[in-house]
């Protein structure tokens, strides 16, 4: 997974609240007997603005309060099954967009920021396709054959789950290309490819074999795909509506295509403009605490950004509900005073290397000349940690600021685990409803296990389902109107044939790690999946379990960094894989997309996307070599997400000298421990005194965000928060007219036009392929990293170039 910094969205009030209001919908009561929505209508216009509540049996207003409300009073419980996914238009701008969005994602990979790409983006992109296509004019068969008149919306959905499941970066792409620029490894292309696909398969067949749990169930509302889903709905119900709001699109989408060349090529300042550090340019103190317009530069602290890829790399702020916004607030606020203090503090001889670096660094290193850790120092031939090597060199050192995220991460891990029992008890419970004993007397069923004798009949399916109050309305409506249903035992051939595939290729490639490790690493992913699959699922949490995966993998696997790596890739990236897959199960369930389609398209788009991930990987690291190697990297390209994998790895080959009790850096695992306790007290201070500040405030959030700025490009914080609180405080409370009709589209335009323009900028001017040709230097760009200055003119750390 690519280096992300810690968030997660939750689905509470606020969420259900900011989503009810993000579309009009309606609800036929005489099919499906449910009362309608109450519809507003707002600025004198008969444009519906908002759904808030629906009306209960006494006719009085009750505000939707559950996923069963929202799955059916904001999103349709209608289906024409006439509309068909099988036509050549959705298989080619389905394979077309699979490859555009696995190769700008792995392109992502290597940037200063971890940056996603966006659904919703690929939804509108891929209506305006779908509708372009369908201007060919149908004379003969052939033509016919290609527009099959009109684009539809299951043609629309098929597209967009292709997509979805490509644009992933692979875990395996991290370790292939930590091969090539730290161990001088480089496997062979067919097996590396062949291990891309697998580790992203197995995730697949996985979700698939639990989708009865995962997915199916109405308490399993994958509040993420809410506003795919209403943005699908709005583009194929209302032509009316459709047509203006694509206008404003389109506007929004040119304007960033065009404005973006002037912050990422022409005019680099903007991306981080700093009044601080132009005022004072000669101050490493200044650097470190205002700086932030490169990788590994500085916090950022009041700089403004005018950079949309940057201020909405993780995800928009405009999509985030103000709960999460608050709590990441205060999160970002303390971890600036945290890794100040750490710094300037000394904890750890944190001065003697860079205040921000993901690299190993030896005992010799000094304030003024950074000496990275030799790893030929401490590696045998075959890869293994040379014990001798280790004591004759010392013990690696680490950056305060990485061991600060190392302890705020794995305390949020905990205290997320921790929050949500406390908090949301009764959907936690609910999720885990297949840990009754009612439930787990059917695993002991031969039938359970027998799937190859064809399992259940569909009439036998369609009998337990519609019988099961609590399954999805929409399920049960396509169960209803005939769909047929994937038989389990093509997920569990997929699942079986990645095993086999992944096992070949690990010896393959010398990983180093054993049959048994490879086996327990996949288990892993499958436990991980089915609770952390139900949390999201249930609660829209999403966390990264990547560390508490290499802790493991280190005490398993001791003195094997590549192992640990490995064990990874499958351990982490199975559950990764697994989770998205499940989301975008979820949006077929809910466009009511055929299970054999949705099997089909994620199939292709899983394989496309690791194919694409690869060579891409393959081309950048072969013509950045030298930037990636960095400690700083610059302000286009990045290898800060390799180096922090392979530093874990290592690390934690040797987690008895770093990690363990008594360790320099024992508080790492300590924290895992602490993070149990810390949401208690905030918790009991609520349930005693009932005052809402302790309520509103969630500790686990604020301790995922204390670790936010340890890497990547950091001027843009200020920005992603001014534009988060006017979004979703100004606009939603005073102008919620303007919010509902624009908010989310508008916020798709940004990313898609700013997405399209780094595809575009990569190849053409950032050396993706080949050479770059960077802009003329004036002061607006001052030549970054290459010329030892930092774009936004904090002083350059001279130490950083050695």
């Amino acid at each position: 997974m690519a280096t992300q910094r810690p968030g997660f969205q939750r689905a509470d009030t606020d969420f259900h609240q900011d989503q009810d209001q993000a579309v009009s919908s309606s609800f036929d009561p005489e099919k499906h007997a449910a009362p309608s929505p109450e519809i507003t209508y707002m600025d004198g216009d008969d444009e519906p603005e908002f759904i808030a509540a629906k009306e209960d049996h006494f006719g009085e207003t009750a505000v939707l309060s559950d996923a069963k409300d929202v799955l059916t009073h904001v999103i349709h419980v209608d289906d024409d099954p006439s509309l068909s996914p099988w036509t050549a238009r959705a298989f080619f701008l389905g394979i077309g967009l699979a490859i555009f969005a696995s190769v700008l994602q792995e392109i992502y990979y290597f940037k200063p920021q971890a940056i996603y790409v966006s659904i919703v983006f690929m939804t509108v992109i891929g209506y305006a396709l779908g509708e372009t296509l369908a201007l060919i004019p149908r004379k003969g068969a052939f033509l016919t054959f290609l527009n099959p008149f009109p684009f539809n919306s299951k043609e629309h959905a098929f597209i967009v789950i292709m997509a979805s499941a490509a644009a992933t970066n692979a875990v395996s792409t991290e370790i292939l290309a930590a091969q090539r620029l730290y161990y001088g490894m480089d496997p062979n292309p067919g097996a590396a490819i062949f291990l891309v696909i697998s580790s992203q398969l197995l995730g697949f067949g996985i979700a698939g074999l639990l989708r009865s749990v995962l997915v199916q169930p109405t308490r399993m509302l994958w509040p993420i795909n809410i506003p795919v889903i209403t943005l699908l709905e709005t583009l194929h119900r209302d032509k009316r509506e459709t047509k203006f709001r694509l206008k404003v699109f389109w506007i929004v989408f040119a304007i960033l295509l065009v404005w973006e060349i002037i912050p990422e090529w022409m005019f680099p300042l903007l991306q981080g403009l700093s009044i601080f550090c132009l005022a004072k340019q000669n101050s490493l103190l200044f650097t470190n605490l205002f700086g932030g317009s490169q990788g590994n530069e500085g916090l950022g602290f009041l700089s403004i950004s005018f950079d949309w890829q940057y201020i909405a790399s993780l995800g928009s702020p405009m999509w985030l509900p103000l709960y999460t916004l608050t709590n990441s607030m205060i999160g970002y606020l303390l971890c600036i005073v945290l890794f100040m203090g750490i710094y300037y503090g000394n904890v750890w001889e944190s001065q003697n290397f860079p205040f921000m670096s993901q690299l190993l660094y030896d005992n010799s290193s000094k304030a003024t000349n950074f000496s990275t850790y030799d790893l030929s120092l401490l590696l045998t031939p075959e890869n293994f940690i040379d014990r001798a090597g280790l004591e004759e060199n010392g013990i690696p050192y680490l950056t305060g600021t990485y061991i600060g995220y190392l302890i705020t991460t794995n305390m949020g891990l905990t205290a997320t685990i921790v929050h949500m029992f406390l908090w949301n008890f009764d959907d936690i419970k609910n999720g885990w409803y297949f840990l009754h004993p009612t439930q787990l007397k059917k695993v002991l069923q031969p039938s359970f296990w027998t799937f190859w004798k064809g399992g259940k009949t569909q009439e036998q399916h369609r009998r337990e389902v519609l019988e099961n109050p609590d399954m999805d309305p929409h399920y049960k409506m396509m169960v209803q109107e005939g769909y047929s249903e994937v038989p389990n035992w093509w997920y569990a051939c997929v699942l079986l044939g990645s095993l086999a595939v992944g096992m070949g290729t690990l010896y393959g490639i010398e990983s180093t790690l054993p049959w048994w490790g490879y086996l327990i690493a996949n288990i892993f992913a499958f436990v991980f999946i089915l609770f952390f699959g139900a949390q999201m699922g249930i609660t829209g949490f999403q966390f990264n379990q990547q560390p508490i995966i290499q802790m493991v993998a280190g005490y398993m696997h001791p003195g094997k960094p590549l192992a640990n790596m490995y064990f990874t890739v499958f351990g982490f990236n199975g559950v990764q894989q697994g989770q998205w897959l499940c989301r975008d199960l979820k949006i077929a369930q809910l466009a009511h997309l055929a299970p054999k389609a949705t099997f089909t398209a994620q199939m292709t788009g899983a394989v496309i996307g690791g194919i694409f991930n690869y060579i891409m990987m393959k081309t950048i690291v072969t013509n950045q070599y030298d930037i990636l190697t960095s400690i700083e990297g610059s302000n286009v390209w990045s290898g800060q997400n390799v180096q922090q994998y392979n530093t874990l790895a290592i690390a934690w080959s040797i987690a008895g000298d770093m990690f363990s009790i008594g360790a320099r850096y024992q508080w790492v695992t300590i924290a895992y421990l602490i993070g149990f306790i810390v949401p208690v007290p905030f918790w009991l201070l609520y349930r005693y005194t009932k005052i809402e500040f302790f309520n509103y405030i969630n500790l686990s959030i604020i301790l995922w965000y204390m670790g936010w700025l340890f890497v990547g490009v950091n001027s843009s914080i200020l920005s992603y928060f001014a534009i988060g609180f006017f979004a979703q405080y100004y606009l939603r409370k005073y102008r919620p007219g303007v919010f509902v009709k624009y908010n989310y589209l508008v916020s798709a335009a940004l990313d898609g036009g700013t997405q399209v323009l780094v595809f575009v900028l990569s190849f053409a001017v950032f050396g993706g392929s080949g050479k770059a040709h960077s802009f003329p230097t004036w002061a607006g760009n001052n030549g970054g990293f290459g010329n030892n200055k930092n774009v936004d003119y904090c002083m350059f750390n001279p130490a950083n170039a050695g």
